[in-house]
């Protein structure tokens, strides 16, 4: 699935240690929609690499491609629901702008 928003927020970043063992760190950021309805997502960015990686190239205020997966988990009875993101890109103004211009193109009144 692909959503595309400006960032809104970007929350502190959660680390712990699983059960095995394993250091992990996991990072949400917020990101608004121009959708008059459900226009706020809320995703995550799993992993140590990742998480270093949206930091150092992404910042609030600004439009991005967000690619991800819905992961439904169980836990003692509960389902829990998260948007996993795994690809993260600026925006395409430019192809707007395109799209624009072509249709503008088409309007010949003859």
């Amino acid at each position: 699935m692909k959503v595309t928003g400006k960032i809104t927020k970007v929350l502190d970043t959660q680390k712990g240690t699983s059960a095995a063992g394993k250091d992990w760190q996991k990072l949400s950021f917020i990101l608004e929609t121009t959708e008059d309805y459900n226009n706020l997502y809320c995703f995550e960015v799993f992993g140590d690499e990742k998480v270093e990686q949206f930091l150092k190239y992404n910042k609030v205020g600004q439009d991005v491609d967000v690619s991800f997966n819905v992961q439904t988990n169980e836990y003692k009875g509960k389902y829990y629901t998260s948007l996993q993101s795994w690809k993260i890109f600026k925006a395409e103004a430019g192809e707007i702008a395109l799209e624009v211009a072509q249709e503008e193109a088409d309007d010949l009144p003859f």
